[in-house]
């Protein structure tokens, strides 16, 4: 069994799940509605303000597969509960002269020192936030209940410009460490 799996999951205050007859779970709270398919191979079990999934021995599928299902389900679930009741956030920073990010609602123009801005259009789910101050590199705040669709975004974002080890520019987590590469060394004759 997984040890991923096994764990219960507490329902926090202001949260709602249900499941349907098809296997699709449903979280509802204060920061949105997420849904999920869960495999029949795995039984869910929502009593007493807690989630709990179990493997369905009787099921045709191998036991390798149930068991990587049983923690992937908990796991996928456990995260649609924490984004809906607290939500999830990235930040990232533009490291690089002249690199700039503006945004209008939800369209983002990105600077980044090609002969054209980029744009990306992001889904209404995601909430988007730029900052540019003076003598600091330009930020990004992302914010979203899904935790998948903000982690698919940010590396789409990551992959106009990703971070290059020799002059250590690019776009980056806030916080994120590049290791840095010396470069050509001069060659003694």
């Amino acid at each position: 069994m997984s040890r991923i799996g096994k764990l219960p999951i507490s329902i926090p205050t202001g949260v709602t799940i249900s499941q349907d007859k098809d296997g699709i779970v449903t979280v509802k709270g204060p920061k949105g509605e997420l849904c999920q398919k869960v495999d029949k191979s795995i039984n869910v079990k929502i009593e007493d303000g807690q989630v709990t999934f179990e493997v369905d021995e009787n099921s045709p599928v191998n036991i390798k597969q149930k068991q990587a299902f049983h923690g992937l389900y908990r796991a996928l679930v456990n995260n649609m509960v924490v984004g809906v009741s607290e939500g999830y956030k990235k930040e990232m920073e533009l490291v690089g002269v002249g690199y700039r990010v503006s945004n209008q609602g939800n369209l983002i123009e990105f600077s980044l020192g090609y002969t054209h801005p980029i744009f990306l259009q992001l889904p209404k789910e995601v909430k988007v936030e730029t900052k540019s101050e003076r003598n600091q590199n330009p930020q990004l705040i992302l914010e979203s209940a899904d935790k998948q669709l903000l982690g698919l975004i940010c590396a789409k974002i990551r992959s106009f410009r990703k971070p290059e080890p020799y002059k250590g520019k690019g776009i980056l987590f806030k916080g994120e460490v590049i290791r840095r590469k010396s470069g050509k060394s001069a060659s003694a004759k």
